[in-house]
């Protein structure tokens, strides 16, 4: 037989038997002959009769259905619908994560039934052979992942239609001339889907935002948010419900709390901070012991349960820090304003107190409500001069004042002490087996259009890894106080599980190629090859690579009622307390530990796991809009150098083409496969490579490279390098 015509008879053979395990299962009560399974699957020819024949007594056969007599089947009785999220791929295909499963769900294109990427979905699948990729079909969509999707609008004399930015959205969405709502042909948009007649190819939709031009600077940014369904501003009535709060500080609430305004206190924040979120306090104490207070803004005296407010910042669980604004979770008048712990002003708090030792071991802590006075503000820059120099003055040039000026001797030797404190802090932490994330954030200065004009590269100094200590101490602190209480009290964590091991092989697959090696023998050796590997890169060119790989690594840090422990920080017990201006999680923690201190019993876990829940996929979200706005600002970065020739380093390699970062300016793009002229390149997975079918040449990853900058596309978010032959 013909190789074709075997492809062919074999592949009716699989689909018929999908087919009778779809009819037998979907109706597992009901009994079947072969003539109703033939109607049901359209079969007609006599060919496939006898193809439909052979295969029921085969199967039943192997007891993979039942057979009642000579010519009734039935389903076996087993689960094969499963819960699951669908991963939409580029070319159309998708999968379904299934938590039950040990192996992704492939469902072809045309058993998607109208899902879309990250919808959660109830899927029926194939039965199998086990060596067999698992393969199923949609057949319920539970929960959209989405309500709107952002695109270009086509208007037409009786129609319209948006195109979906998103590449794995695919379909158009139809939208009726009265659903304008203000669009006009070209403008990009955002459109929420009404519905999806059976009967239709495409969903029916309205516009409800207008963004604007394709390109211009505040469309993209507000396309970046609305993306990911992030607001990019506030209802009216949650603006006026904040403006009309009371943010006085009151005498008899101030009665209620442990009164610190006397205090010494300070905050040390990026210079261009708005929100101080956490402030310090120090003080040396007649027993020899240092009282050190972290005391964080009382977000939750303002956002009350129940309130639109507190609707809001549930619903926003997190702010969006994009190049060139921040998306606050709060208003204004609350996160610049009533709970931003300013210099001068008294504030509620809610504090974390410690008396600690010279060498950083805590003998007392205390938990409560209080109210500070912040003496001084300083700029993360500030402190580290006074860390360096031991100066009192800081000049002109460090200043956030813009002019010299000279700090009060008792803030000086704070700074100095608590630098010591924490330094000693951090080194337990590490012989501890925590691993030291330092990567190197890209950052932009802009000029007044938000146009890049140079890059530069933002690194943590021991002014900044001051205040991580403290808060990191906050934070184990108010967990482990909570989370050793007998009996046990619901809690919000923030857990980290162990690394996949099978990621952890293939980074050391790819750092092995540059000397370095990971330790396997233990959970302690794995974490301190891990920080000898991150401290043997910095200042080399494959940082950047290294630190990427090994993140991508890590397991993702996520927000749970189940206690599991953080590995990276190699800490038992762990929340977040520290910034409730900004993550809603930290209110949640802040309401639980007041509600315990008062006593209260606890709380209802299944409630607060899903918040948690939403949380996480919040702060998930957040993350990539972050991501997308980096991204763009690099695209706008290359617009003026287009055919200018960079040296790079392969930073990612998939089936379509490799990419590439800039080592002078961290930029990323692609060389596209296709753009390959030299041979014909294929994607070797195990190898994280492009390999030439002819001449063998192989593109690897962390491979030294030159490229040319060929395009920019703002729009669509691309930056294309061809490659230049050394």
């Amino acid at each position: 037989m013909p190789k074709k015509k075997k492809r062919a008879k074999n592949h009716r053979k699989n689909e018929i038997t999908k087919g009778i395990f779809t009819i037998l299962e979907q109706s597992p009560d009901k009994t079947f002959n072969y003539r109703q399974i033939a109607s049901k699957l359209s079969i007609r020819d006599t060919e496939g009769r006898n193809m439909l024949i052979d295969r029921l007594e085969q199967l039943a056969a192997k007891n993979r259905i039942k057979q009642l007599n000579r010519s009734k089947y039935q389903a076996i009785a087993r689960t094969s619908h499963y819960k699951g999220r669908v991963d939409v791929a580029m070319r159309g295909n998708a999968y379904v994560v299934v938590d039950e499963l040990d192996k992704d769900v492939l469902i072809p294109f045309s058993k998607l039934n109208k899902a879309f990427h990250r919808d959660i979905v109830e899927i029926y699948v194939y039965p199998r052979a086990r060596s067999k990729r698992m393969e199923g079909e949609i057949v319920s969509i539970i929960e959209r992942a989405r309500k709107s999707y952002v695109g270009l609008i086509e208007v037409h004399k009786n129609f319209a239609f948006v195109r979906p930015s998103d590449t794995r959205m695919y379909t158009d969405i139809f939208i009726p001339l009265e659903h304008l709502g203000g669009a006009q042909s070209g403008d990009k948009v955002v459109v929420s889907i009404k519905r999806w007649p059976d009967d239709a190819d495409s969903p029916i939709g309205e516009v409800i935002d207008v963004l604007g031009k394709p390109g211009e600077h505040h469309t993209e940014i507000h396309a970046i948010l609305a993306d990911y369904g992030l607001p990019y501003k506030f209802p009216d009535e949650v603006e006026a419900y904040a403006n009309k709060l009371d943010t006085e500080v009151k005498e008899e609430e101030i009665k209620k709390r442990r009164d610190l305004r006397q205090v010494l206190t300070f905050t040390i924040d990026p210079k261009d901070a708005k929100d101080f979120d956490d402030a310090l306090s120090f003080r040396e104490l007649e027993n020899g012991l240092y009282e050190i207070g972290i005391h964080i803004a009382d977000v939750s005296h303002y956002v009350r349960p129940g309130t639109i407010l507190e609707e809001e910042a549930y619903e926003r669980a997190t702010s969006v820090y994009l190049v060139d604004r921040v998306v606050p979770m709060l208003p204004e008048v609350l996160s610049n304003g009533a709970c931003s712990l300013r210099p001068n002003e008294d504030k509620y708090t809610f504090s974390a107190i410690f008396q600690i030792d010279e060498q950083a071991r805590v003998h007392h802590q205390w938990f409560g409500r209080t109210v500070i006075h912040s003496n001084e503000r300083f700029a993360y820059e500030e402190a580290q001069y006074v860390i360096e120099t031991k100066k009192d003055s800081i000049p002109k040039d460090i200043s956030i004042r813009e002019e010299a000026y000279t700090i009060d001797t008792d803030v000086k030797q704070a700074i100095l002490m608590l630098n010591e404190l924490s330094l000693k802090m951090r080194q337990d932490r590490m012989a501890s087996g925590a691993i030291t994330f330092d990567k190197i954030e890209v950052k932009f200065n802009l000029d007044e259009d938000n146009n890049p004009v140079s890059v530069y590269f933002k690194e943590g100094k021991e002014a900044n890894n001051l205040i991580e200590e403290f808060m990191l101490l906050a934070n184990r602190s108010v967990a482990a106080y909570i989370g050793k209480q007998q009996p046990k009290k619901e809690f919000i964590y923030r857990v980290h599980d162990d690394p996949d091991e099978d990621k952890l092989m293939a980074l050391q697959g790819i750092i092995g190629r540059f000397g370095y090696k990971i330790n396997f023998k233990n959970k302690k050796t794995i974490s301190s090859s891990l920080n000898q590997l991150l401290e043997d890169v910095k200042g080399k060119r494959e940082q950047n690579l290294v630190d990427t790989l090994a993140i991508r690594s890590m397991s993702k840090a996520i927000y749970t009622t189940e206690n599991i422990g953080h590995y990276g920080l190699a800490f038992d017990y762990y929340t977040h307390f520290t910034s409730p201006i900004r993550r809603y999680p930290d209110v949640m923690a802040h309401r639980l530990l007041q509600h315990y201190l008062e006593g209260g019993k606890s709380v209802n876990a299944k409630e607060y796991e899903e918040k948690c829940k939403h949380s996480s996929d919040m702060e998930y979200l957040a993350s990539s809009a972050e991501r997308d706005s980096t991204k763009y600002m690099q695209i706008k970065f290359m617009q003026d150098r287009i055919n200018e020739v960079f040296k790079g380093v392969i930073s990612g390699v998939t089936e379509w083409g490799m990419y590439v970062e800039i080592i002078e300016n961290k930029c990323e793009g692609m060389i596209r496969i296709r753009n390959l002229k030299d041979d014909y390149y294929t994607f070797d997975e195990r190898q994280y490579a492009l390999v030439g079918e002819r001449t063998r040449r192989t593109y690897q990853l962390g491979d030294d490279v030159k490229v040319r900058v060929k395009d920019t596309d703002l729009v669509k978010r691309h930056l294309d390098f061809e490659l230049v032959n050394s």
